[in-house]
């Protein structure tokens, strides 16, 4: 038989041959490499027999499918590990994700991990790892599955799921690894333990081994809180002793970092137990970085020929009929207060409100686009055990933008869209760009296919026309519209999700919108959703984890702080002060009975741009020494030559 590889070249092998003896065909590197192979988009094990004229891609380690076969063949071997240290112990879902893997385990008695028990456990990985243990594949039925797994309810739960039985025993969880179709596929790789999977998986053991455990922590079944509370076992695992190192070397770089830790140290903000899960005050010193990030959103927003709109933060059942959020959002909406003249939820988006206000009056052509700007507080309920600070909340504010426009405008208006938000991430720091494109989820959208064809091809002729790579996500958008993401990387190689451009033909439709064209002819407006920052809590702790807090000079909420050496200097440390709040900085004075050299630690600890000391000698000249963050101290700076270096600084 022939078997065609991904560069279009062909091999012939014997009759029966599998994907391992193409590997050795091509070369002994290859055999001793490759972990799987996709056949004609399918993905197999490597002792898989090949069929003629198929397509055959082979999977090493260092790629993104060789990493997720790695990680999910460690935590079988997690669980297997676990299950013979603790008899007795159940297991239900152990899958790859992001960086790594975890596994959910039962244990006797309603017994607990420890920290301490990560060590037993990774050392009997580790012993399983060092034996080569085979991954041997099998199939049976169901009825078959559930006499194999007897003793284990989450596993028969999962089968129960496939025949239909519990149709819902995969609510909440992503059980696509575990089992699929009539057939229930298993792996062994001992006499001792075997797991259900759909796989694939490596040949065995051998290739696995740069693995750390991570932590430990509680996982309800199926991700409700009415179902059992499992222990979660979280792990990491890569291709190689270096590439692990280095993610670990991320960790820790990124835990100092966390965005929680240098909120609460830099007194930026806080997340009170009286407030209630996903709820921050913001503190005078946040407070005034999220007034800069506002301000200059406006400032942005106004010479870009948008007008400001305000909406109230909840409003009438029926308006979000119309919009279809109570068909397609209700999960993430908070519960309906019902009142005397209605049914009242708070607002998860701002955009039925906008359509209000473009509705409001007859529109013509000519005011067409209309861009309606708003820093607008929306409510989602978001899961207790999803909430991470400011970045998943459940109270927050989103610079929205909705713009309403004709069809001949909508590639123009894309592509100015693009430009803008582009310019804005770099004004906060952010110059490495990822785009996305995401497409219709079939099972939950509104309005005709012809209308969610046109809109995706409007915004992939956009970023096309920007000459921009972009990745298509089928099924990611939201249920009213295709979009475009824009994702940036931070100071140390992450990627977030911000900005969101969605193109929406089916909101002006629900709400019946119409502008009179110059025909005199009643059509319907396109609707472009955008956000920019995303919201603003998000993108605040975003930035305070990009720069560490270190927020550039003129988002940092105190850009001097003035140190006097010691009282008898202090009358002029407060004129230094004055000067440099007349000339418009954010300046402070730092004086107490603390020593000079603690104070002056202080100042750094609270990441000040500049820290300015003043003495005898500077009284006389009229000087400051400049302690720069991150530079050398310089002594004898005139005080107009500072004020005038601070100003370029502090431009945007």
């Amino acid at each position: 038989m022939q078997v065609q590889l991904p560069d279009g070249s062909e091999r012939e092998l014997p009759d029966g041959a599998t994907a391992y003896d193409l590997a050795a065909d091509i070369g002994p590197r290859l055999a001793k490499d490759a972990l799987i192979a996709v056949v004609d988009g399918s993905e197999i094990d490597l002792d898989a027999p090949l069929t003629d004229g198929a397509v055959v891609e082979l999977v090493t380690p260092d790629s993104e499918r060789g990493l997720h076969t790695i990680r999910h063949s460690t935590a079988h071997v997690l669980a297997q590990a676990v299950l013979k240290l603790w008899p007795g112990s159940t297991f239900a879902i152990g899958p790859a994700i992001e960086n790594g893997f975890y596994y959910d385990f039962a244990l006797p008695n309603n017994d607990t991990f420890s920290d301490d028990d990560l060590e037993k456990i990774d050392a009997e990985m580790r012993s399983i790892i060092d034996a080569k243990q085979p991954f041997v594949r099998s199939e049976m039925s169901p009825d078959e599955a559930l006499q194999l797994m007897e003793g284990h309810a989450y596993k028969q739960a999962i089968i129960r799921s496939v025949t239909g039985a519990d149709s819902d025993a995969g609510s909440g969880n992503d059980l696509s690894t575990e089992v699929s179709g009539d057939v229930i596929s298993f792996y062994r790789n001992s006499d001792e333990f075997i797991d259900m999977c759909v796989g694939p998986h490596v040949p065995h053991t051998g290739h696995l081994g740069h693995f750390a455990l991570q932590r430990v922590s509680g996982a309800y079944w199926r991700g409700r809180e009415d179902q059992p509370m499992l222990q979660r076992i979280y792990g990491t695992a890569w291709h190689s002793k270096k590439a692990l190192k280095q993610h670990l070397h991320n960790l820790e770089e990124a835990a100092k970092r966390d965005h929680r830790k240098l909120a609460a140290e830099l007194d930026l903000l806080s997340f009170p137990s009286q407030l209630g899960g996903g709820l921050a005050v913001w503190h005078p010193r946040g407070a005034i970085v999220r007034k800069l990030m506002e301000d200059y959103s406006r400032q942005r927003h106004e010479e870009g020929g948008y007008e400001f709109v305000f909406t109230p933060h909840l409003a009438n059942g029926r308006l979000f009929e119309t919009s279809g959020h109570l068909d397609f959002y209700a999960d993430g909406m908070y519960p309906p207060m019902e009142m005397d003249n209605g049914t009242y939820y708070m607002k998860p988006m701002n955009c039925p409100m906008h359509c209000l206000i473009f509705d409001h009056g007859q529109k013509s052509y000519r005011e067409l686009p209309l861009r309606l700007f708003e820093l607008g507080t929306v409510y989602r309920y978001e899961r207790a055990g999803t909430l991470h600070g400011l970045l998943r909340i459940r109270g927050f504010t989103q610079d929205d933008s909705h713009i309403y426009c004709t069809e001949d405008q909508l590639q123009d208006e894309i592509a100015s869209l693009l430009d803008f938000v582009l310019s804005i991430l770099r004004a906060f720091g952010f110059d490495e760009f990822t785009f996305n494109l995401s497409t219709k989820n079939p099972d939950k959208f509104v309005g005709s296919d012809e209308i969610w064809e046109l809109a995706t091809d409007a915004l992939a002729r956009a970023l096309d026309r920007h000459g921009l790579e972009y990745e298509v996500k089928e099924g990611d958008a939201a249920f009213y519209g295709p979009k475009i993401d824009i994702d940036v990387k931070d100071a140390i190689g992450r990627s977030w999700q911000l900005s969101t451009i969605q193109a929406d033909f089916t909101l002006p439709e629900r709400f019946d919108l119409t502008y009179v064209d110059h025909d005199g002819e009643r059509r319907r407006p396109i609707m472009l959703h955008r956000a920019l920052l995303g919201s603003i809590e998000r993108f605040f702790g975003v930035l305070i984890e990009h720069y560490a807090g270190n927020f550039p000079t003129w988002l940092a909420p105190v850009q001097v702080q003035v140190l006097p050496v010691a009282d008898a200097h202090r009358d002029y440390a407060e004129q230094v002060v004055a000067r440099l709040v007349d000339a418009g900085f954010r300046a402070e004075l730092l004086a107490s009975s603390d020593p000079l050299g603690k104070r002056i630690r202080n100042a750094k600890m609270a990441k000040t741009p500049h820290v300015l000391v003043v003495g005898d000698d500077d009284i006389a000249a009229g000087t400051v020494g400049d302690n720069p963050r991150g530079g050398q101290v310089e002594r004898g700076v005139a005080l107009n030559d500072f004020i005038g270096r601070l100003s370029d600084e502090a431009q945007i």
